[in-house]
């Protein structure tokens, strides 16, 4: 029988004769032959004995039951129990196969399984029906397939193998099941050796501790560490990170995000936004810089506040924000600045310090230091404190000229429903105010020195004046008070750097920020770039193309046609 199959196509030159050969499948071992030309005419059909039938081509053998054997087309038809070896690394077997020599194509279906064991490594791959190409060394499957390896389980609908990339390609419902975690994505690229997934649509990671969702990403499966370039966000102990770029460490127990970020924290109702920001699990804190601002909902009416660096640490119940360098507060009935403030939770203390200002309607108070308390109960404004050199100051509404001023060592304030309504100004206390009749008449300048004074406020305006202890001052027509008698000592106005909306606690340097290129995934190959192409070349032996090296589709009139994934 080898000497049959070794002669039968004798070449009248040498060379062609050798170059056919070395692509002859050849029969190694082949038990009860037969033919049946109304079936399969042309062929030679074995079936085993107490040895199965064997084939040899190229570097690869074939074991089957049952093979039908088109020699002069050099193409094999085998069924049952199908084992197909190539090299001491891959083996494929299933209960059919059709198997081309010219092409080196494959294709196999009923419960096939591929094995891949190289350098202490196995990865076995189940599916219904696979196409291989053992020329380009890759295999392909559209109807579900299951990957397993020492790390991980991946299905997906539609995948393809590069043997020698050691690279999965999956499209269609890819889901992969590991111990510590579940991936779910439109298109993955899985590399068997370092068991690194590339993420190109979009793609959910749940942990027991976090999730990410991306539409494309990089995820090192051993270590669950990874970064996310496009629509990313990782919910992570109570907050939840967003951004253009967004890499998270479990391990570390750390996340950083660069460009356009959002941080959310679920638990105190707050948002910090910057384009660079670091997330501590272990210490539950968060660093923000870059134009960073932390947004606060307070009764409807959100609070800005911005630095050149913000901090937030701590458990929920004990959080402590801080904001650093340059730092400055908005919310629609009160502003302020500062070089830093600190804000405790379990307290409801906030601290502006070192030269502070805040604006209070059309009020301008200043001090050493400032001290806003909220209500822990309500989370509304309680009180307000200003200790050392306290002076208050706004411009006349009347006359639009001149300034009413008070001052004192400290100022004690009082809020309802967020709003300032009390102003006690205690210990050497001055005061200089443009008194008017019901017909916005001025009557006079009151100029007065006592112990203390109270102030009634109604939309922030100044309704009622109260001396305590021993006032000594007089109310001076407009002629009788000299200008440069009209301010006391230590008067400075600031009204041009009043902060009037949320966009002015940032300046030049904060809105003139270069932002980071952000790279990392380059664009996923279109598995359909060259399908169109592909079509006038079909109608090979056994009506199947394997894939494209480069990872292409099949062609349309022989396979379901792959939903194109673009990631921009």
């Amino acid at each position: 029988m080898l000497f049959f199959f070794g002669n039968v196509w004798s070449q009248d030159s040498s060379e062609v004769q050798d170059s056919v050969q070395s692509k002859q499948i050849n029969i190694v071992y082949g038990a009860n032959f037969t033919k049946d030309e109304e079936q399969f005419p042309g062929a030679f059909i074995f079936s085993k004995d107490d040895r199965q039938v064997q084939f040899e081509h190229e570097g690869a053998d074939l074991w089957c039951d049952i093979a039908i054997h088109y020699q002069k087309e050099n193409r094999l038809k085998a069924i049952g129990n199908i084992r197909l070896q190539q090299g001491d690394s891959v083996l494929l077997t299933s209960g059919k196969i059709d198997y081309d020599g010219q092409t080196k194509l494959a294709k196999a279906w009923e419960n096939v399984v591929l094995e891949n064991k190289q350098e202490n490594q196995e990865t076995t791959l189940r599916t219904d029906t696979l196409y291989f190409d053992r020329e380009k060394q890759e295999s392909y499957y559209d109807s579900f397939g299951t990957v397993v390896d020492s790390a991980n389980t991946l299905t997906s609908e539609i995948g393809r193998y590069f043997l020698e990339l050691k690279k999965y390609q999956f499209l269609d419902s890819v889901h992969i099941d590991n111990p510590q975690y579940i991936m779910d994505s439109e298109r993955l690229d899985y590399y068997e050796t370092s068991k690194n997934a590339y993420m190109y649509g979009p793609s959910t990671i749940t942990g027991e501790e976090y999730k990410i969702y991306c539409e494309r990403g990089f995820y090192d499966t051993k270590i669950e560490s990874g970064y996310g370039i496009k629509n990313t966000r990782i919910d992570y102990n109570n907050r939840i990170i967003e951004g253009d770029s967004v890499f998270f460490d479990k391990a570390t127990e750390f996340a950083s995000a660069t460009n356009n970020i959002k941080v959310t924290d679920t638990v105190n109702n707050g948002v910090i936004r910057a384009h660079y920001a670091e997330v501590f699990k272990a210490r539950d804190s968060v660093f923000a810089t870059k134009r960073a601002v932390y947004i606060s909902l307070m009764e409807q009416d959100s609070l800005y506040v911005h630095g050149d660096t913000l901090m937030v640490t701590g458990k929920p119940e004990n959080r402590i924000s801080r904001a650093f360098r340059n730092a400055r507060f908005y919310k629609t009935d009160m502003s302020g600045k500062c070089d830093s403030i600190h804000t405790e939770e379990r307290t409801g203390l906030t601290q502006l310090i070192r030269d502070p200002i805040i604006w209070n309607g059309e009020n301008q108070m200043t001090g050493d230091s400032i001290h806003l308390i909220s209500d822990l109960q309500t989370e509304k404004l309680d009180s307000l404190k200003v200790l050392n050199n306290a002076f208050i100051i706004s411009l006349d509404s009347i006359s639009m000229e001149g300034y009413n001023q008070a001052k004192g060592k400290d100022l004690f304030g009082q809020f309802e429903d967020n709003e300032l309504k009390i102003i006690d100004l205690v210990k050497n206390t001055e005061v200089i105010y443009y008194m008017y009749n019901d017909d916005d008449e001025l009557l006079g300048i009151d100029k007065t020195i006592c112990s203390a004074i109270r102030m009634t406020l109604v939309n922030s305006d100044v309704e009622d004046l109260t001396f305590f202890v021993n006032p000594d001052g007089d109310i001076f027509p407009e002629k009788d008070l000299p200008k440069e008698s009209r301010k006391l000592k230590g008067f400075i106005w600031r009204g041009d750097e009043r902060i009037m909306t949320k966009d002015d606690i940032f300046d030049e340097d904060d809105n003139n920020i270069q932002l980071v290129t952000i790279q990392g995934i380059d664009n996923p190959i279109d598995i359909d770039a060259e399908a169109e192409n592909r079509t006038k070349n079909a109608g090979d032996p056994v009506n199947e193309i394997p894939p494209d090296p480069n990872g292409q589709a099949p062609e349309p009139n022989t396979r379901p046609k792959v939903q194109k994934v673009r990631v921009n």
